[in-house]
């Protein structure tokens, strides 16, 4: 909500009047450094929006703000051409509307238009976030990182590796909105309070790393590349379990930690396919290039990759884990319920190569039961089970 600056008013002051946390709105105004603001200029409140509203018979702005649980000077603030004894019935004014429930929807599933509309909208509301563009996928869809917090930790999430995994978009962004919802709210997240994470985290999510293939198994294929997926797919137009890229590369096994063994096994294709193809050399891949130069510009905390399905999590790699990661590993198993393992006989994922890379805690998490893509009707125990591990990954 953007709002028009009044002499004398300050950011303290507008904290206090919509009940938001100051760093909050100097954060949504990153140009605006000094908390004493000039007459005139423009400063965006986070976490509520403007609505139109047609005064009636029997009201006066004060009745309104106590309707509505606002201050009488939060609604003048919007409407300074206004003296409040001269608003008559049918005056058109606005309000501020704080937002209290999410964006992200979650009865259908979401490719990467829907997600890039969703982004714009969140960064709207909550101007503090930044959103980046961190690399560009084969077809030229961009690969989004959004960006929450201001601490010296750091903590990677994301999500969408596999096509058919797209549910895990859909928990990562649900998380995403309601950690939002819960800074600007002042409600905890399961206990905890966010704003102090907010303060000590910087929270680096990217929520569809395979747009390509996302598209491809919820729309069907492209018409450039038609011929060419459907050979991949063995002539079939049932892409349904497609889980590579739309090159038929699979990118969680494009990262240069023993690579070569993922070639060479009698376990992976040698040619481009649905699954399993490993590329003709490690990071070959427009995606998987992005994220990996994305960990290193960055030197992440720790990691967390969101997969399905097994109901377990993985935590190390041929012993590059430090030992927090066996920590933390415990503390996921605790309040998920997964099984936490420690190797498993793979190679070449992010995980893999960014613990033998980094030597910080990465983990590799399989939400949810049953065969790829997950119906959605998993997706509330899921959100769930990533809300109790989103926590930990914060504060632990």
């Amino acid at each position: 909500m953007e709002i028009c600056v009044r002499s004398g008013d300050t950011i303290e002051y507008y904290s206090h009047l919509f009940t938001i946390p100051f760093e909050l709105i100097l954060d949504s105004n990153p140009s605006q450094i000094q908390t004493s603001l000039n007459a005139s200029e423009m400063i965006n409140i986070p976490g509520f929006l403007v609505k139109p509203y047609i005064i009636k018979e029997g009201e006066t702005i004060s009745k309104i703000a106590t309707s509505r649980k606002l201050s009488t000077d939060a609604i003048l603030l919007l409407n300074q051409d206004y003296r409040a004894e001269e608003i008559k019935v049918g005056d058109t004014i606005l309000l501020p509307m704080r937002i209290t429930k999410p964006y992200f929807q979650t009865k259908s599933p979401c490719d990467s238009k829907k997600l890039g509309e969703y982004i714009t909208r969140l960064k709207k509301v909550y101007p503090f976030i930044n959103v980046f563009t961190v690399g560009t996928s084969v077809l030229g869809s961009p690969i989004q990182e959004i960006r929450i917090g201001k601490g010296k930790k750091i903590v990677h999430m994301n999500a969408s590796f596999h096509a058919n995994e797209w549910i895990t978009t859909m928990v990562l962004m649900s998380l995403v909105n309601n950690y939002l919802l819960s800074l600007t709210n002042g409600s905890p997240i399961r206990g905890e309070k966010s704003i102090q994470q907010y303060q000590d985290v910087q929270l680096s999510i990217v929520p569809m790393v395979n747009p390509d293939g996302v598209d491809l198994v919820l729309n069907g294929p492209p018409s450039l590349h038609h011929d060419e997926v459907i050979n991949m797919n063995e002539g079939s137009n049932d892409f349904v379990h497609w889980k590579a890229n739309i090159r038929g590369v699979d990118l969680n096994r494009q990262f240069p930690a023993n690579w070569e063994k993922v070639k060479n096994s009698n376990k992976h294709t040698n040619s481009p396919a649905p699954r399993d193809f490993p590329g003709s050399f490690s990071l070959s891949e427009p995606e998987a290039i992005a994220m990996a130069e994305l960990a290193k510009n960055n030197f992440f905390d720790r990691l967390l990759a969101f997969h399905t399905q097994g109901k377990e999590f993985y935590w190390g790699y041929e012993g590059h884990e430090p030992n927090e990661a066996e920590e933390i590993a415990k503390e996921i198993e605790r309040v998920s319920g997964y099984q936490a393992i420690r190797y498993v006989d793979s190679h070449a994922g992010y995980k893999d190569w960014y613990i033998q890379e980094f030597k910080r805690p990465g983990f590799t998490l399989e939400f949810g039961w049953g065969i790829n893509p997950l119906p959605l009707s998993q997706f509330a125990e899921i959100l769930k089970i990533a809300e109790k591990i989103f926590i930990v990954a914060l504060t632990y």
